[in-house]
């Protein structure tokens, strides 16, 4: 699954990869563990997290 911020492919995505998921562009990436995108998510549904 890959998935473009914007509607452009030349923007920032989220991508899973194996056990990964990747977040970024470029040399400006994050990679998280499943669990630990997991929780990011459960924080964001639960509101804990929220726009800015």
């Amino acid at each position: 699954m890959k998935v473009y911020i914007c509607e452009k492919s030349c923007c920032p995505a989220v991508e899973t990869v194996a056990e990964d998921v990747l977040i970024g562009e470029g040399t400006n990436m994050v990679r998280l563990k499943k669990n630990e995108w997991n929780m990011l998510v459960k924080k964001i549904q639960s509101g804990e997290l929220h726009s800015l």
